[in-house]
């Protein structure tokens, strides 16, 4: 009589494992730990980190112009506040560089470019996710222009409500962002997941550690003003730095033991261990 056929140990793995990936808690002050290593990888990789953010700076003053062209400072707010719901899909080489550093790989462009098209099907499904959120956005904050004051004498009252208003849709819009891709692309740069787990992962992380994902959000918006208020130029820093520190947030919060490894990552952490 045959014996019964044992479950490949993988699949029971891949069984055993639950839908959302567990994750720490933290504390408030957990942010300013992954802005340090951020800070770390920027200084280690600076020639790509820092070429990456001027393509970044050339597309803010690309998009910059022609918002301001063709739609004047409305399209041109709204384009700046869609800068802050796609920047997460921008950012997939830095976290590369920083997986790189952290295997013990000296960061090369070719990984970045091979991790991304191995990534592709997930990735494009995120970022159109975020180009959907964007467009929504978009009208969104087309629709918020008809609550501005046009009268030459308004009140303060009426700029108030505006204004309030205005903030209100944005703080949506980019709540719901930010607890989706919060963690998301990081993780699936690193483990062998589906964009819904990742996406759903980065959203159970952020509501369990509310406090520690205020401050870093608050980090974030502060961060990304300073790099506007200076014509852009400081993005070329700001990005890359929120780049790396965000694949140090996500090493920091999100328990990743029995998920499988992306090929790259391991082979550097292999290479590391013969060395």
């Amino acid at each position: 009589m045959a014996e019964p056929k044992t479950p490949d140990s993988r699949e029971e793995t891949a069984e055993a494992r639950p839908f959302v990936a567990p994750c720490r808690t933290l504390s408030w002050r957990a942010p300013l730990r992954w802005l340090r290593a951020g800070w770390d990888d920027l200084r280690h990789a600076w020639p790509l980190s820092l070429g990456y953010g001027l393509v970044i700076l050339g597309l803010s003053w690309l998009t910059a112009g022609l918002g301001w062209t063709l739609g004047g400072y409305a399209l041109l707010l709204t384009l700046v506040g869609g800068f802050l719901l796609l920047a997460p899909a921008l950012a997939l080489s830095l976290y590369s560089i920083s997986c790189q550093l952290e295997a013990g790989i000296r960061p090369r462009l070719g990984y970045c470019l091979q991790e991304g098209r191995r990534n592709l099907r997930n990735e494009a499904l995120f970022a159109l996710v975020l180009l959907i959120v964007f467009l929504l956005w978009a009208r969104a904050g087309s629709v918020v222009h008809i609550f501005f004051p046009v009268q030459t004498d308004a009140g303060w009252r009426a700029m108030a409500t505006f204004l309030g208003i205005g903030s209100l849709v944005g703080a949506l819009f980019a709540g719901l962002v930010f607890a989706a891709s919060a963690f998301a692309l990081p993780m699936m740069l690193d483990l062998k997941i589906d964009a819904i787990t990742a996406v759903l992962t980065s959203a159970h992380a952020v509501l369990h550690n509310k406090p520690a994902m205020v401050f870093w959000a608050g980090c974030i918006l502060v961060l990304t003003a300073c790099g506007m208020a200076t014509a852009f130029i400081g993005l070329a820093v700001v990005v890359p730095w929120l780049g790396h520190a965000t694949w140090h947030a996500y090493r920091d919060t999100i328990l990743t033991a029995g998920w499988p490894r992306n090929r790259l990552a391991h082979e550097g952490a292999l290479s590391v261990s013969r060395a």
